[in-house]
């Protein structure tokens, strides 16, 4: 399939994409002078961010419910404008509490776009064709990743607020997609005890749950060694500024992007199952190698081998559980996986913190090479792509 710019569906799914990592990359660069203009202290800072992420744990899977029971488009639209209404509305106050409380608005209107664009993809495309546009999405994805701090940075040049202001572009978003944006509707006739028993049936099953281990495995070193202590290795290594550690992570915003949109090439010739095996050796050369190099930019190296292995994962490990479930029961399936997500996101740093405060930095990546291994033996008991190709 080539990117055709009459496929209305694939480029609102790819404005759907974008917003997913909106609500936490685009404020970062402003959260030091969002605290000092606030008069919060820098231990209390970061509640902006997990005041945004945490209603996801319990909301997903209940997003994932109704969009099976009600339909995408009922949970996306008012997601969308609970998503921008509230997001903007923290650059019109000054009292820290109330920020707060938008963001947990925010991060419920956040929750189904998160399961949603995945899933809707799983509807749209079946096979080959589905695994190359989830490829396509982690590209998009990453993109994201990449810019909107970049972005945040600039206008928060002007003031830490305005930086709050683009989730306002949602609303016009969720006009697009409640005019244009065909989906099939999930046809069930089921009672709803049926769907429970027969989801809970899909979810317990032996494939569904190495494929969440994986994606459990995936963020838990993205959110722990990545998120958290790279850039702390950069700063008590080789005193690295801020915007020498941004742009370390844009290589790596680079490489998973790169590997991610060659998804429908690869799987011409080697299987998802391999794809997922070389992510994971990638993880483990990542965090084997991430405490050795003796100069700042020698770091591109071990960022590199984890961008790979972030693009040949989760895009793989998404096509795969949305070939596990029907349209049906699709939401529901991927509601979970992102449960898992947001769990490793929330005990991921805190659980790295054991190893840095006994050993210090180095500590945290060789032990979580521990990881990389696991999601190895993991990948190896991948079930087989014709069992979840729809």
């Amino acid at each position: 399939m080539k990117l055709s710019f009459k496929d209305k569906n694939l480029f609102l799914l790819f404005g759907i994409t974008l917003f997913v990592v909106m609500g936490v990359s685009s404020i970062l660069p402003v959260l030091p002078s969002a605290g000092r203009s606030l008069h919060i202290p820098m231990s209390e800072i970061g509640l902006l961010l997990t005041s945004f992420t945490f209603p996801g744990i319990f909301l997903t899977p209940l997003a994932g419910i109704l969009a099976d029971r009600y339909g995408r488009k009922a949970v996306l639209i008012p997601a969308l404008v609970l998503f921008g209404l509230a997001g903007f509305s923290c650059s019109l106050t000054t009292n820290y509490q109330t920020i707060l409380f938008l963001r947990v608005l925010q991060g419920i209107g956040a929750a189904p776009i998160s399961l949603l664009y995945t899933t809707i993809t799983g509807d749209l495309y079946t096979g080959r064709e589905r695994l190359k546009i989830m490829g396509y999405n982690a590209t998009v994805l990453s993109l994201g990743t990449a810019l909107f701090p970049f972005i945040g940075g600039v206008l928060g040049e002007l003031g830490w607020q305005y930086p709050f202001m683009l989730p306002i572009l949602a609303l016009p978003l969720a006009l697009l997609c409640a005019l244009h944006l065909d989906l099939p509707n999930p046809k069930s006739t089921e009672t709803i005890s049926g769907y429970f028993k027969k989801t809970a049936h899909i979810i317990s099953s032996r494939k569904a749950l190495v494929l969440f281990g994986m994606t459990l495995c995936t963020f838990a070193i993205l959110y722990g060694p990545i998120i958290t202590y790279v850039p702390i290795l950069a700063d008590n290594a080789f005193n690295a500024s801020p915007s020498r550690i941004g742009l370390l992570f844009g290589v790596s915003s680079l490489f998973t992007g790169v590997a991610a949109s060659q998804l429908g090439r690869l799987r011409r010739f080697v299987s998802v199952r391999t794809m997922l095996c070389f992510a994971a050796v990638f993880f483990f050369a990542a965090m084997a190698t991430m405490p050795l190099p003796k100069s700042f930019w020698m770091l591109a190296i071990p960022i590199s081998f984890f961008g790979m292995g972030q693009g040949l994962s989760f895009p793989n490990l998404a096509a795969k559980l949305t070939g596990i479930a029907s349209m049906e029961k699709r939401g529901a399936v991927m509601a979970v996986n992102g449960s898992v997500l947001r769990i490793a996101q929330t005990i991921s740093p805190p659980l790295f913190s054991i190893p840095f405060v006994f050993s210090g930095v180095s500590a945290v990546f060789y032990t979580a090479t521990l990881i990389g291994v696991g999601m190895f033996f993991l990948a190896l008991n991948c079930p087989p792509d014709e069992q979840t190709e729809n």
